[in-house]
């Protein structure tokens, strides 16, 4: 199985919605347990301080990703930046993707964007494995014209291949962002991309928070391949 990195503000009581443990239960599972420390706080410290709790808690997420079905380990990091951390735990654990949280039931439908420059084999194939056997329906969305890499048709192809029901939808004239967030009402969670570094991704933010941040639902994030990071 794929895994799936959770990072968790462990002492800032953060939960993992049931909905997002369900929804990962065919998925191996990492809980990033992390707290930005203030700065000139020296790691040792903060851990002496708070290690016990951090990992009481931990170990209780972690059990309750095992009771809704899954498998999950955990990890427990200070750190004085969050981004950072979650880029040098993926690598260590291999996850393909990373989770960022938000609220959620049931899933019974899944956004999943294949717009911009995105690893979209990538996609597709994890949202396959994320999926399985479970009557959770797939929206694909390109925005712009559809002479990506992987065309939509035949990403949906694919999908419907393994059985999942898929519907598509092409947005043109319109920024990536606003389509993305105009769909988001209508589905339980999104999966999308994780971008290439870009200058409106420094001035504005990367794209997969401003997401995050106006939406209710969770966010899967799928990895690059690590050569198309560096």
């Amino acid at each position: 199985m794929s895994r799936v990195l959770v990072p968790v503000a462990v002492l800032e009581n953060e939960a993992v919605p049931l909905g997002l443990m369900n929804l990962l239960g065919t998925m191996d599972v990492t809980v990033l347990g992390y707290h930005v420390l203030p700065e000139q706080t020296p790691p040792d410290q903060a851990r002496h301080q708070y290690e016990d709790r951090a990992n009481a808690a931990l170990t209780d997420i972690a059990e309750e990703f095992r009771d809704a079905g899954g498998s999950a380990d955990y990890r427990l990091v200070f750190t004085a930046d969050r981004h950072q951390t979650v880029d040098r735990v993926a690598d260590e654990v291999g996850a393909r993707a990373y989770a960022i949280s938000g609220a959620t039931g049931a899933v019974n439908r899944l956004l999943v964007s294949l717009s911009g420059d995105v690893a979209a084999d990538a996609i597709v194939a994890f949202v396959t494995e994320l999926v399985g056997d479970r009557d959770i329906d797939v929206s694909l969305l390109r925005v712009g014209d559809d002479d990506g890499v992987t065309p939509l048709a035949e990403a949906a192809g694919r999908l419907e291949d393994a059985g999942i029901t898929v519907t598509t939808t092409i947005a043109e004239n319109r920024a990536s962002i606003d389509a993305l967030l105009d769909a988001v009402p209508d589905h339980d969670a999104i999966v999308m991309g994780e971008q290439a570094p870009s200058l409106q991704s420094f001035l504005f933010g990367e794209v997969t928070e401003r997401v995050a941040a106006e939406s209710v639902g969770p966010v899967l994030v799928v990895r690059r391949p690590r050569r198309e990071r560096r």
